[in-house]
C-alpha cells in the first residue's frame, strides 16, 4: 500500500469508530456570545428611536459593522453545519473514497472541485471540512477544499462575472488563483510527517477517541448532538471575528486605503488589507468591490477577490477552533504571497 493511501486508511480509522473522549464543552462561550449579540442587536435597533446622542459615531459604526458581519455569515454557517453532519452521519463511509482519485496530486486537484456541488461561502465550508476531516480526508486534503471551495463554487463564479465579466482577467485570474493557492498549500501540508499535529489538541482527540457508546444511538440523535457540538465550537469564534472586523473597520479610516489605488504594487497590497479588515462573504464580495474598480487598478481587485474569501479577520476566527495557530500563520503567509503574486501579473498583463 502507497504511502498516502496508508496514511488516507489510517486516518479513516481514527475517524470513525474511535470516540472516547470529548472536547471540553464550550456551550458558556456561546451563550455568551449569543447575550452579547442580544445586546448588540437591542442597542441597534433603540438608537434610531432614542436619537442619534444616544452612542457616540464610532460605537454604532462598530455595533453596525459587527451585526453584519455576523447576520451575513451565520446562514452559511448553519448550512455548513448541516452539510457537515450530512457528510459525518448520513453518507457511507466508502462514498468519497470509491471515486476519488488515489494518488495525491490529482485527488486534491479534484477535491478542489467540491465546491461546485457544495456551494457553502468560506464560513461555512470550516465545519464542512471539519466534517471531512472526520470521515477519512487527510488534514491537507481538507485544507485543499477548505481554500478553493469559497471561490470555485457556483455562486462565486456567476457574481464575479455579474460584477466584471471577462473584463482585465479579474474572473479568471480568481479562478486560476483559488485553484492554484488551494492546491500549493495542500500540497505542501501533504508534506508533513505527523498531519494530526497541525490540529488544535480539541480537534485532534475529537479524530481520536472512542465513541463506542454512541453506537446504540440512531443516525438522528447524533446528529443533532453533531450539530450542538459544532454550534457550540463555530458560533463564539464567529462573534469574536465579526467584533475584531468591525472594531477595525471602525479604525481604519477607508481614505486612506483608497489614496494607494493608482500605484500598481500599493494598490494589490491595500486591496488585500482591505479584503482582511472587511471579511466580507465570497459570494457577495465582487459587488462589494465593484466601485472600488475606478479608483484601484484590476491587480488589487484581483488580490481582494482572491485573498478575501481564504484569509480575513473572521476566517482566522473560525480557522482557529481547526488549525494551530503555528499552521494559520504559515497558511497565511503562503497565500498572501501568491495573492500578491497574482495581484501584480493581472496589473503589468492586463
Amino acid at each position: 500500500m502507497s504511502a498516502p493511501v496508508r496514511e488516507r486508511t489510517e486516518h479513516a480509522g481514527h475517524g470513525v469508530g474511535r470516540r472516547a473522549r470529548r472536547a471540553p464543552s464550550r456551550v458558556p462561550l456561546l451563550v455568551a456570545g449569543g447575550l452579547v449579540l442580544a445586546v448588540l442587536v437591542a442597542v441597534r435597533l433603540a438608537s434610531p428611536l432614542l436619537g442619534p446622542g444616544l452612542l457616540p459615531n464610532a460605537l454604532q459604526d462598530f455595533v453596525t459593522l459587527t451585526i453584519s458581519v455576523i447576520v451575513e455569515s451565520m446562514p452559511f454557517v448553519l448550512l455548513g453545519i448541516v452539510l457537515s453532519i450530512i457528510v459525518q452521519e448520513w453518507l457511507p463511509q466508502a462514498f468519497f473514497s470509491s471515486w476519488l482519485p488515489k494518488r495525491g496530486l490529482p485527488r486534491r486537484a479534484v477535491i478542489s472541485f467540491l465546491g461546485m456541488f457544495l456551494p457553502v461561502c468560506e464560513c461555512g465550508n470550516v465545519p464542512l471540512a471539519r466534517g471531512l476531516v472526520l470521515k477519512g480526508f487527510t488534514v491537507s486534503e481538507s485544507m485543499t477544499f477548505l481554500l478553493a471551495a469559497p471561490i470555485l463554487n457556483p455562486i462565486t463564479i456567476i457574481t464575479t462575472h455579474q460584477a466584471f465579466g471577462w473584463d482585465n482577467g479579474i474572473l479568471v485570474a480568481r479562478l486560476i488563483g483559488g485553484f492554484v493557492i488551494a492546491n500549493l498549500i495542500g500540497w505542501l501540508f501533504s508534506k508533513h510527517p505527523n498531519q494530526q499535529s497541525l490540529l488544535t489538541s480539541s480537534f485532534a482527540a475529537e479524530c481520536r477517541v472512542d465513541d463506542g457508546h454512541a453506537h446504540g444511538r440512531g443516525r438522528t440523535a447524533k446528529s443533532v448532538d453533531l450539530f450542538r457540538r459544532e454550534m457550540s465550537t463555530m458560533m463564539p469564534a464567529l462573534f469574536i471575528g465579526a467584533a475584531i472586523a468591525g472594531a477595525i473597520q471602525t479604525i481604519v479610516p477607508r481614505s486612506v486605503l483608497v489614496t494607494l489605488g493608482s500605484n500598481p504594487v500599493w494598490s494589490v497590497l491595500a486591496m488585500m488589507v482591505l479584503a482582511f479588515v472587511i471579511s466580507i462573504c465570497s459570494n457577495v464580495d465582487a459587488f462589494f468591490v465593484l466601485p472600488f474598480a475606478s479608483t484601484f487598478m484590476p491587480g488589487g481587485i484581483a488580490a481582494f477577490l482572491v485573498f478575501g474569501p481564504i484569509i480575513d479577520v473572521k476566517m482566522l476566527a473560525l480557522l482557529r477552533t481547526t488549525y494551530t495557530p503555528k499552521v494559520l500563520g504559515q497558511v497565511t503567509l503562503v497565500v498572501a504571497l501568491t495573492s500578491a503574486a497574482i495581484g501584480l501579473v493581472v496589473n503589468y498583463v492586463a
